[in-house]
């Protein structure tokens, strides 16, 4: 299967335009932030990726000063901002209610924090004129906001934020209630536009996949701290654990057992010996160890370079080029699913089929 996992905009992190540095935060004695910290290179997008109540948007307060942290600080532009109120931070924020004002319209919504700001008309005109254009609005100059489509108001939204040029963006759940067939779009849109006005920005989403299709940089994070950050390609071929693995959704699980390290890794699974293309360093001879085998990195054999392995179909589950196949492994009846193409002739429930595993595919937790 062809992931979704977008080229990297950076081939490494560009230097820090925002450093968050140890920062804690509990409410009612209950910690929610745990000694985190962030950075932000000038003109990058880093999301803040993980489950509901990891963390996240805590995070994104204290960065904004909607939250002071009990204890850590944030840098930014080499000062530190930690007790700086929020209007002279010069940070956007963009929430997933979108917050607009449905008696005002397009221009004026757009409008409403440069006149806040006290800019002279003609400048407010040349800027919000100047946002029309770059979200594709300008023949909704003058409509009212509840007259506009979830998509187009995420939009104004957004050109709203992006008014004032502030020094960081902050976007917290921004799609969340669009539908799917949006906010796919919106995605690409949203990317395409931040990378255009070089934008630094800081998106939160509990979404993978959308994390992916935006981010230069992920911010994984889990029960209040840090469990991995990377390029999206890299967090998604090289999970660090075993939960960012199951976060991403991989749920083809094994234990097995190292039998060889030298001149290859060899694993005794419910399956038959398989041949990862590598294990952690700290791995030795005779570790049982967790190998995850990525949805997509099977295909149907017989293979020249891979063993074959014999499993039973328990179901189809058609979605679209690809196909889930669920299947039963080996004497333990360990249940994997994988993407395949649809077959020409569909095969029936109990069949056995023949697969082999991509060894860059196997992911091995010790």
């Amino acid at each position: 299967m062809e992931t979704s996992v977008n080229s990297d905009r950076h081939a490494s992190a560009p230097p820090a335009f925002l450093v968050a540095k140890n920062i804690h935060k509990s409410f009612d004695g209950v910690p929610v932030l745990k000694g985190v910290d962030l950075s932000i290179g000038g003109g990058e997008t880093v999301c803040l990726l993980g489950p509901s109540g990891c963390g996240k948007t805590t995070l994104l307060r204290v960065v904004a000063g909607l939250v002071q942290p009990d204890a850590g600080q944030v840098w930014c532009e080499g000062q530190d901002v930690t007790h700086v109120p929020v209007h002279r931070r010069g940070f956007g924020l963009m929430f997933q209610d979108y917050a607009l004002f449905p008696h005002m319209s397009v221009f004026d919504n757009i409008a409403f924090g440069l006149r806040m700001h006290r800019w002279p008309p003609p400048q407010i005109r040349q800027r919000v004129e100047e946002l029309l254009t770059l979200v594709n609005l300008q023949r909704f100059s003058q409509s009212k906001v509840y007259e506009l489509s979830g998509g187009q108001q995420q939009r104004v939204a957004l050109a709203r934020s992006l008014a004032p040029r502030p020094r960081l963006l902050m976007l917290d759940e921004p799609l969340g209630s669009l539908d799917r067939v949006l906010r796919d779009r919106l995605q690409d849109e949203l990317r395409s536009l931040l990378g255009q006005l070089q934008q630094t920005a800081l998106y939160v989403t509990h979404d993978q996949w959308e994390a992916f299709a935006i981010a230069d940089r992920i911010v994984l994070m889990n029960e209040g701290r840090v469990e991995q950050v990377g390029t999206p390609t890299a967090i998604y071929l090289s999970p660090a654990s075993r939960f960012v693995s199951r976060f991403l959704g991989f749920r083809n699980e094994l234990s097995a057992r190292l039998v060889a390290l030298q001149p290859q890794p060899i694993l005794e699974s419910p399956l038959g010996r398989l041949y990862p293309a590598s294990v952690p360093a700290s791995c030795r001879v005779g570790d049982i160890v967790t190998v995850v085998i990525r949805p997509e990195a099977a295909t149907f054999g017989p293979c020249a370079d891979q063993p074959c392995f014999t499993l039973r179909l328990l179901d189809l589950s058609f979605r679209g080029a690809q196909t889930v196949w669920r299947l039963a492994a080996g004497d333990e009846g360990a249940i994997l699913e994988f993407f395949l193409p649809p077959p020409a002739r569909p095969p029936r429930k109990g069949d056995e089929i023949c697969l082999c595993f991509d060894a860059r595919g196997m992911i091995v937790f010790k």
